[in-house]
């Protein structure tokens, strides 16, 4: 009941720059370094969440600049945006080592990554940043979000609906089941894009969806709610087709999404598993 309400109060809030920074490129980045320092699988999901929020923060604030110069009238603001937005271009590849630092941090009882082991990362990309800058990048990030960087991810929904799934009487073994939604949730966040265009074009049944579908569809790429039943659905279905009516029905009860949502959700994320618009 918690995370649902959270989930409402989020999408009930969206910037109209959400999912922006969460582009395929920027995943990756975040998985691999994630892997190379051998972090818990929950840090990559959380490092790319705090960066998603601290970039917008930072469009935000570079957008509210702008009007205040147009209205003070002062002269130079194209200048102005144009140093601005090449100060956040050169910092970008800080911003999200710290973001990953951040997000080591967050699960204490496992592997954190230090200041050495990041600066040694930055200087082999031919960075000279000092330690000092790396705490002061962190500590730019936390202000922007008002330290409120211990959020909920999609991970959170999908092992929490597992929990309830396995108290209900799923069919199919807990193990296998949050090990196969771990793999297909690092592919629909490395293949967003194009999960989530299929999923749109099969709701609108039109293949070239309008400027405002596409804007009134935001709620529904960050649904966190509607992303963790797909996942389990979807991997569901490559586990035991045979049980994967009776999972449906278990998280059309637990959450209220219609069994038709879920359908569509695991239809576009196999779409693209398997690189074919075969049914």
């Amino acid at each position: 009941i918690r995370l649902a309400a959270e989930n409402e109060r989020h999408l009930g809030a969206l910037p109209r720059q959400a999912g922006r920074f969460k582009e395929a490129p920027v995943v990756e980045f975040v998985f691999l370094l994630s892997e190379k320092w051998q972090l818990e699988q929950s840090a990559r999901y959380q490092a790319v969440e705090i960066l998603e929020r601290f970039m917008i923060k930072q469009a935000e604030q570079m957008l509210k600049s702008s009007r205040e110069a147009r209205k003070s009238g002062e002269r130079g603001q194209g200048k102005g945006w144009s140093s601005q937005n090449d100060a956040i271009c050169e910092t970008f590849v800080l911003r999200l080592v710290s973001c990953i630092q951040l997000a080591s941090k967050l699960s204490l009882h496992y592997k954190i990554v230090n200041s050495d082991t990041a600066l040694k990362f930055l200087q082999s990309l031919k960075y000279s940043y000092t330690k000092q800058e790396l705490l002061e990048s962190e500590l730019a990030i936390l202000k922007a979000l008002h330290f409120q960087i211990n959020v909920s991810t999609p991970l959170t929904y999908v092992e929490l609906l597992l929990e309830v799934l396995g108290h209900n009487g799923c069919l199919l073994p807990a193990k296998p089941l949050h090990e196969m939604c771990m793999h297909v949730l690092d592919f629909s966040y490395l293949t967003r894009d194009a999960i989530y265009d299929t999923l749109l074009k099969i709701a609108i049944e039109n293949s070239t969806p309008s400027q405002l579908q596409v804007a009134k569809f935001l709620a529904v790429k960050e649904d966190f709610m509607l992303l963790a039943v797909g996942i389990i659905s979807t991997s569901a279905f490559i586990l035991n087709p045979k049980h994967w009516n009776q999972v449906v029905e278990h998280l059309n009860c637990i959450t209220g999404i219609t069994s038709q949502s879920i359908l569509e959700f695991s239809y576009a994320v196999l779409t693209h598993i398997i690189g074919s618009t075969t049914p």
